[in-house]
């Protein structure tokens, strides 16, 4: 095992280029699934390699549960330092999964609260516009999914813009940006080193939402108003702060700006650029994490078999 064992921990900080350059050299499609594919891929090799180094670390808690034989000095002289560093791994594996399950049960429970709350309103009827006099709007997952729009935001927009905002919020739901989300951020539970790409894939799906409200309804300079004008009227996060929405807190000048500027093309960056650069690099951080995971852990299981008598 070696020091590859650690690779996996660390490689997810050859992804930070990227996170920062994404959002203004790539399209916001493409952007979401690089970074969803980069942080959902380190995120499962970081376990995986914390699960190596816990096996190493309870085989030298006296009472484990563990056979006998994984116990055996070749495999615990296996990883440098392999008493404090198994130990900190049974620490830091229990923390992910708490961690994971919380994120998880937390994102499972608002969804089921949504659904429920939604269930009087008929089977065909995608759009579920709600009297409140707090403005909001956001796309609820699920079988069928609903775009939730309260009246106070639809007063606040004329008809154009309600438009625009009807267009953003069905892109979530056709483009199932919930399950980007809930994967960046299952994944920055899992690697701390992974948040920024959680933040670049929440503005990510919603640049994408914009971009393509903006093709729907074919004028940019509109969307942009829409966004604004929506951002201004909200005072709050919404009843489901978990899911897309419209006028979520976060970077909406930057959202304006973006739909006031030139549309960006489709295509990758050259490779020199430092985009290109700082995917290839990100790529290559992904690569190495995948191979060094699992050099690990056939190198433990080539130990725990020759330790293991027949």
């Amino acid at each position: 095992m070696g020091f590859f064992v650690f690779l996996p921990l660390v490689l997810p900080l050859t992804s930070l280029p990227i996170a920062r350059l994404a959002e203004h050299h790539l399209h916001p499609r493409n952007a979401v699934r690089l970074l969803s594919w980069i942080g959902v891929t380190m995120a499962v090799c970081s376990t995986l390699a914390l699960g190596l180094l816990f096996v190493v670390g309870t085989a030298q808690i006296p009472g484990n549960p563990l056979p006998d034989s994984w116990s055996d000095p070749e495999i615990r002289t296996a990883v440098p330092f392999h008493e404090a560093v198994g130990t900190a791994a049974v620490v830091g594996l229990v923390t992910v999964l708490t961690a994971c399950s919380r994120s998880l049960r937390r994102h499972l429970r608002i969804r089921a609260r949504a659904q429920r709350a939604l269930a009087p309103v008929p089977p065909g009827s995608e759009l579920v516009v709600l009297p409140d006099p707090e403005p909001y709007a956001y796309a609820v997952p699920g079988g069928p999914g609903r775009v939730v729009v309260s009246t106070a935001m639809m007063d606040s927009l004329d008809a154009d813009e309600q438009r625009a905002l009807l267009a953003h919020e069905r892109s979530h739901l056709a483009n199932r940006h919930h399950r980007h989300l809930l994967a960046a951020q299952l994944a920055s539970c899992v690697n701390p080193f992974l948040r920024p790409l959680q933040k670049a894939v929440g503005y990510g799906t919603e640049r994408w939402a914009d971009e393509e409200a903006a093709g729907s309804v074919g004028d940019r300079r509109l969307t942009a108003r829409a966004v604004a004008r929506a951002a201004l009227v909200t005072r709050g996060s919404g009843p489901a702060p978990s899911f897309a929405a419209f006028a979520a807190p976060g970077p909406v000048p930057r959202r304006v700006t973006a739909l006031l500027s030139p549309a960006l093309g489709e295509a990758w960056p050259p490779p020199a650029s430092p985009a290109g650069l700082a995917a290839m690099v990100a790529a290559a951080g992904t690569a190495v994490s995948a191979v060094s995971a699992l050099n690990a852990a056939v190198a433990l299981l080539l130990l725990v078999k020759a330790a293991t008598p027949w």
